[in-house]
């Protein structure tokens, strides 16, 4: 799958978002090593903090179908004139994961830029901080 086709299913998934207060939907497609993707969209809810991104529902879909590693890029598209990153929660949870994630923030006229995870979480905490 190339980049352009990965971005272009996460801008897909921003018709599913559930948005009533930002009114800004995001849509996110985790590609593996295997060939899947792994969609999603954020869902926001009127307790704020219980919403959650595009980026996190398709890491959640991703471990709860048993792929838990060999992740090789995310694409995350936003309706904005601005790159649409991961937040910092998002990048915590992804790095959990896969720390050298190519990320590719697209925004709303589909264009994109492309970032390793790593660069945008510098000295990120994994399981390998626990040890």
């Amino acid at each position: 799958m190339t980049d352009q086709e990965l971005v272009q299913k996460a801008i897909e998934m921003q018709r599913f978002s559930y948005v009533p207060y930002s009114h800004f939907p995001v849509g996110a497609a985790l590609l593996c090593e295997d060939g899947r993707v792994f969609t999603g969209c954020n869902v926001e809810n009127a307790a704020y903090g219980s919403t959650i991104c595009a980026e996190r529902t398709a890491l959640l879909k991703a471990v709860s179908e048993g792929c838990r590693s060999g992740w090789t890029a995310i694409a995350i598209a936003g309706k904005g004139s601005d790159y649409c990153w991961p937040c910092g929660s998002c990048r915590q949870m992804l790095y959990e994961f896969a720390p050298n994630l190519r990320v590719l923030a697209a925004r709303g006229d589909g264009k994109f830029v492309e970032m390793e995870l790593s660069k945008l979480l510098p000295n990120g905490f994994g399981p390998q901080a626990l040890n």
